[in-house]
């Protein structure tokens, strides 16, 4: 008797208690509707992605460790955000969240220029632990927002179990293509034609304005709510457009400027991502301002002397101070500028007095590629001079890179290589060794400090296969020239750099 007791006392509570109930489902949106939400909210992640890259160089350089910063931080954004967004869409009105998750991903992109104009200049120089923290703080935010945006739908969508694999694998092709689109719009089409500023301000009240006019379609945003929403876009919109740019122009691959070198009439100084990498002196282009130039410069002369015309390549055009200087002083002579940013070609041609010529020509586009088209045999000079700041073009370091110098150089040629490097030297000890693994003479001119050892800074490597006249090298500024054997010495066990293995960006040093 007591056991049925029991199971009648079961019964009866099991009538008096209703299961848990979570919020009614709401009704579906049109398919074209929950896949346009999906594909702009994805794309726009994968945008300021991009456009976040071009944001922090200025201040953290543009190296592989900051672009893998950059990656990694806006994946955990999207991965939270996808969390997020599932967990509050059970427990929340999803419609609503939709709406208040376009809006706040609007405002958080509005936020992103003015935080990295913010944090920028502190972190200026540190690297990409630098790149990290400041992704975190300008980017993550936006993202996770915007990655909460596909559970959301997809909650939203799902009434049939029956078919939620369709339903899920729908929008997550359309989130996918999203992302696709916003990444080569992007890069191909939006960072040609806007400063990374105005692209990330129009992305920002975009998302605002599609936020607004779902919400006032779905009949959940009053007009006072909807003026309030317009305001609050204004509003951040302004800031963003008051952070202003620190650069004159945003090209393609820098942040760009040109200042003029006080109480030096007619000096102008080229910044390319908060570095300086060229000295411009406008009324004379023998007046070679910077160290590493005037020891290339003195090495050439050294090594082909009097002033009969030379043919030179120079990979990396920067302020084209050499290139000028050989017009200058070897009359006759043929310059082959090769230089990937053409937008800098043109603010040199505006504001740093480039004339191209027949004797002075450029060839945009990357100079791995372009040099294909240099004819063989055919350079007295090559000069490899394509590094700027921390960025490091690790395909034009390697052993693969010298069997195309090898190929553009005249048997009596040389080729003139700027290192920029710092303690412990690591870059500069490998890109030694590949030198001497490829050419037969190599010298090196730097300045050096305690035990002869090079200390931070430039170095210049020479290259060629016939032996260098004991003159080359030059003592401006104290430099002191190593010979071969002292280069041997100083590459000690370090691996050449192959196209397979350049770890240059893991091994140069940045200057703190």
């Amino acid at each position: 008797m007591a056991k049925t007791g029991s199971v009648k006392k079961r019964q009866e509570t099991g009538t008096r208690r209703a299961p848990a109930q979570g919020p009614a489902l709401p009704k579906a949106l049109p398919q074209v509707a929950a896949a346009g939400l999906v594909f702009v909210a994805a794309g726009t992640v994968l945008m300021l992605e991009i456009l976040a890259v071009r944001l922090l160089a200025p201040y953290v350089g543009l190296t592989l460790e900051t672009t893998t910063s950059i990656i990694g931080a806006a994946l955990a954004g999207i991965a939270l955000g996808a969390a997020i967004g599932g967990y509050l869409a059970d427990r929340t009105n999803t419609r609503r969240l939709v709406v208040g998750l376009f809006i706040l991903g609007g405002v958080l992109t509005l936020l992103t220029v003015p935080a990295v104009r913010w944090l920028g200049p502190s972190a200026s120089g540190e690297g990409s632990l630098a790149a990290l923290g400041i992704t975190v703080v300008a980017l993550v935010p936006a993202a996770v927002a915007l990655s909460a945006v596909s559970p959301a739908v997809a909650h939203i969508q799902l009434h049939d179990l029956r078919a939620s694999g369709t339903v899920v694998g729908r929008l997550s092709a359309w989130a996918t293509a999203g992302a696709l689109v916003g990444t080569f719009g992007t890069g191909f089409v939006i960072v040609p034609l806007l400063p990374a500023s105005t692209a990330v301000l129009t992305v920002g009240l975009t998302l605002i304005a599609v936020g607004i006019a779902i919400g006032t379609a779905l009949g959940m945003l009053t007009p006072a709510i909807t003026a309030g929403m317009l305001v609050l876009a204004v509003g951040f919109g302004a800031l963003t457009a008051s952070a202003g740019s620190p650069c004159d122009r945003e090209t393609k691959y820098h942040c760009a400027i040109v200042e003029a070198v006080p109480g030096l009439p007619g000096d102008y100084q080229l910044i390319l991502d908060g570095g300086s990498n060229s000295l411009v002196n406008l009324n004379d282009p023998t007046d070679l301002e910077y160290r590493y130039t005037n020891w290339i410069a003195d090495s050439v002369d050294a090594e082909f002397p009097g002033n009969r015309p030379l043919n030179g390549v120079f990979v990396g055009g920067g302020g084209f101070s050499l290139p000028r200087w050989l017009e200058a002083t070897r009359p006759g002579s043929h310059s082959l500028g090769l230089e990937v940013d053409g937008d800098l070609v043109s603010l040199d041609e505006e504001k740093l007095g480039l004339r191209t010529s027949p004797d002075l020509e450029v060839d945009v586009g990357d100079a791995r590629i372009t040099m294909l088209e240099v004819p063989s045999s055919s350079a007295d000079v090559v000069v490899g001079d394509a590094f700027s700041g921390y960025s490091i073009p690790w395909h034009l370091t390697t052993a693969e890179w010298l069997d195309e110098v090898r190929r553009v150089l005249k048997p009596n040629g040389i080729y003139a290589l700027n290192i920029i490097d710092n303690d412990p030297l690591e870059l500069l000890e490998a890109e030694a060794r590949t030198m001497l693994d490829g050419f037969r003479d190599v010298r090196m001119i730097t300045e050096v400090g305690g035990g002869g050892r090079p200390i931070k800074g430039n170095a210049v490597l020479l290259g060629t296969d016939n032996p260098m006249s004991a003159s080359v090298g030059s003592s401006f500024s104290n430099a002191v020239v190593f010979k071969r054997q002292e280069v041997e010495a100083f590459a000690g066990t370090a691996a050449a750099l192959r196209d397979d293995y350049a770890p240059a960006d893991q091994l140069v040093t940045v200057r703190r």
